[in-house]
């Protein structure tokens, strides 16, 4: 991950956009969603379990989300070509 894209705001403007969609899609199965929900909900619930990590939860959260979309969209590109045929 490069920190030039972590640092864009189109990128993040993308990142919010997407993921709504691929969490409420139906074909993407629950193991690999639950692969971003358990961590930043064991990390918001369980914040000392890390204490050495000196970024807050929002930001666990937003590098979780970026990378749950990259992946999704990389394992089920069916997912990206049918948001571009919408627009």
């Amino acid at each position: 991950m490069k920190w030039k894209r972590l640092l864009s705001l189109r990128q993040w403007s993308y990142v919010f956009r997407r993921m709504p969609r691929l969490i409420t899609s139906s074909r993407i199965p629950w193991s690999e969603k639950l692969l971003f929900a358990v961590p930043v909900l064991l990390y918001w619930v369980l914040p000392d379990v890390m204490p050495f990590m000196p970024i807050d939860d929002i930001g666990v959260t937003l590098l979780l989300m970026n990378w749950f979309v990259t992946r999704a969209e990389r394992k089920y590109p069916e997912l990206l070509e049918k948001q571009h045929e919408r627009v």
